[in-house]
């Protein structure tokens, strides 16, 4: 081989390393399985591969520092057939995709108000829940529930949010915190005129 022919090998060689490295190093931060016809799937009525469709979801294949399930339960549900539980063991107490948990976006406009409703259960678990108008740059968030409370019945949680200038989007998160058990169904987001 010349000069040329090694240095070309050299930066192919260097080039494919680099590539080899940033995929290996890549760590997908949520799963999502996606229905068009099933809509916002609030309920959490229509699953893929046992977990809801239209969520993005931080299971254990994401979050792997953390020891947790998250099934659709049969037994336990507000409305429909079923709601989302995690089942946590062990966990991180830093949230977003650090922690179990779940989170999706939509369509908005600044200005827009919208009221989020949902029903949780609650059994030892540390639980936040955060809606946020969001752009492609930034969000700004209001943490609407972080609790501890045992909660034995389904318990209703009912908030008005306004999207912030310059946001295009609102989202809704919610983390589990601490170990323990917590079931949630029936999440609305709707516009208010």
């Amino acid at each position: 081989m010349n000069t040329k022919q090694i240095i070309i090998c050299s930066k192919v060689f260097i080039l494919t390393l680099v590539a080899l490295f940033s995929l290996n190093g890549c760590h997908r931060m949520s799963e999502i399985m996606v229905d068009k016809n099933a809509g916002m799937n609030g309920s959490f009525e229509y699953t893929k591969n046992g977990l809801p469709v239209n969520w993005l979801l931080y299971t254990p294949y994401t979050v792997p520092e953390g020891d947790f399930e998250i099934m659709v339960d049969t037994n336990v549900f507000k409305d429909g057939k079923q709601s989302l539980k995690f089942l946590v063991r062990e966990c991180s107490a830093t949230g977003g995709w650090y922690s179990p948990g779940f989170c999706n976006e939509y369509p908005a406009k600044p200005g827009e108000k919208y009221r989020v409703t949902f029903w949780v259960k609650n059994d030892g678990c540390q639980f936040a829940v955060r809606i946020g108008g969001v752009s492609p740059n930034k969000g700004k968030y209001d943490t609407i529930v972080d609790s501890q409370e045992t909660i034995d019945s389904w318990q209703f949680y009912e908030y008005h949010y306004t999207i912030p200038k310059e946001m295009t989007r609102i989202r809704i998160e919610t983390n589990i915190l601490r170990p323990g058990s917590f079931w949630m169904d029936d999440i609305r987001i709707e516009k208010l005129e």
